[in-house]
């Protein structure tokens, strides 16, 4: 019964691993630009999967927003498994080929050298597709419409957009990592101001107690009940006003 329940389970998986899965509709474009902020968790290292068609450039770029030191390990595998881009423990990073074999890359973030601290990473993919632009061409040259030139200017287009985009991703990451470098320095000054006026109010309420009660004790000392009930300690009382440094010279104890 245990033999043919194990086989019954290995052939459900080796029919799910022969299925083909669809792609997802957004790989079918022209190019695609994704954008996301991944959380890594102290001592791990995760890793995203992005499908590339044969003969489109792609590009991966990574930016430590906040935690910890603001570094992190980076690297790329490309289809065949092969590490394009090897770790590397950087605050940034960014990689770009023009793939030759279809498949799923494989990037993979490195928290590993960090025990405690989690990081949050900027992650920005394209994935453009320039000969596809042929295809539009071709289409409308069955039309008898010459689109040579057309062609060449969205093709043109197509390469100064996707610089701008890798550009306003690299500008977005440091503004963010920016910002929170900022907010983690405000938070470190007002942290350390209030506990330094807790110190100063504190300091100054034991002063305050201390002051109060050595007056009580001077009080205590130069009393006129004092004087005439206990003129035999006298000494004593003299001895503890040198401590205290409080010498009153204006009366003679006799």
């Amino acid at each position: 019964m245990s033999n043919l329940l194990r086989s019954l389970v290995f052939g459900v998986f080796l029919g799910l691993a022969n299925t083909s899965m669809p792609h997802p509709w957004y790989e079918s474009l022209p190019a695609v630009a994704l954008d996301y902020k991944v959380h890594i968790d102290a001592g791990k290292e995760d890793c995203y999967f992005q499908y590339v068609h044969a003969g489109a450039t792609f590009y991966v770029n990574f930016q430590v927003v906040r935690g910890g030191d603001g570094k992190a390990g980076f690297a790329v595998r490309n289809p065949d498994g092969v590490i394009v881009h090897p770790y590397q423990w950087l605050s940034n990073s960014d990689y770009q080929d023009t793939v030759k074999n279809a498949g799923y890359y494989s990037i993979c973030i490195d928290n590993q050298f960090s025990r405690f601290a989690s990081k949050l990473v900027n992650l920005y993919i394209t994935v453009i597709r320039y000969e596809e632009w042929d295809k539009y061409s071709r289409e409308i040259e069955e039309l008898n419409v010459s689109v040579e030139n057309f062609t060449s200017t969205i093709t043109t287009v197509e390469k100064n957009i996707n610089e701008m985009l890798q550009t306003q991703h690299l500008s977005r990451s440091r503004e963010a990592r920016d910002l929170n470098l900022l907010l983690d320095n405000n938070s470190y000054v007002q942290t350390w101001s209030i506990a330094q006026i807790i110190v100063i109010m504190v300091t100054t309420t034991i002063q305050r107690i201390i002051y109060f009660a050595l007056d009580l004790l001077n009080f205590y000392c130069l009393s006129t009940v004092y004087y005439f009930f206990l003129k035999k300690n006298w000494r004593a009382c003299f001895t503890r006003l040198c401590i205290i440094s409080h010498i009153y010279t204006n009366k003679t104890f006799h």
